[in-house]
């Protein structure tokens, strides 16, 4: 095979697998959830070090998020992150510096879980999707 043509073609699949979403640890699940729209939401204990939160997206395809804030313990945090609309979303967490620290796929319809090793802090979540964080898409997440 020529050269040229292959550097081309690998070229061409990394590029594919790169625009494939913004990977990390996720996990798929299609269970609609019925929580109402909160502000904030507090963890639900699952076990010593270790809490779990949930996050919908607008589920009208709007660029935005049901809680502008979570709270957390420190430790293991699982976010339950839910997009019922056919607007792409993901949720992306960073750190004070700015720091990606995970995020889900970005998909429509369903739901994708993020789970992180997080110390006490401040963290920003937000859609990566180019313009949704703009748009506020974004959210603050305090780990106590």
């Amino acid at each position: 095979m020529n050269t040229r043509l292959l550097k081309s073609s690998l070229t061409c699949v990394v590029g594919a697998v790169a625009l494939a979403g913004c990977g990390s640890s996720g996990s798929s699940s299609s269970t609609p959830s019925t929580t109402p729209a909160a502000t904030t939401s507090t963890p639900a204990a699952t076990s010593a070090g270790t809490s779990k939160v949930t996050l919908q997206a607008d589920s009208s395809g709007g660029l935005m998020f049901n809680q502008k804030s979570l709270t957390a313990s420190a430790g293991t945090v699982t976010i339950d992150f839910e997009n019922r609309s056919t607007t792409p979303h993901n949720v992306t967490v960073s750190d004070s510096t700015g720091k990606i620290l995970g995020s889900t796929p970005t998909f429509t319809g369903g739901s994708r879980t993020l789970t992180l090793k997080l110390a006490k802090g401040t963290y920003t979540y937000y859609c990566s999707v180019p313009g949704h964080e703009a748009a506020g898409m974004k959210g603050t997440l305090t780990v106590n």
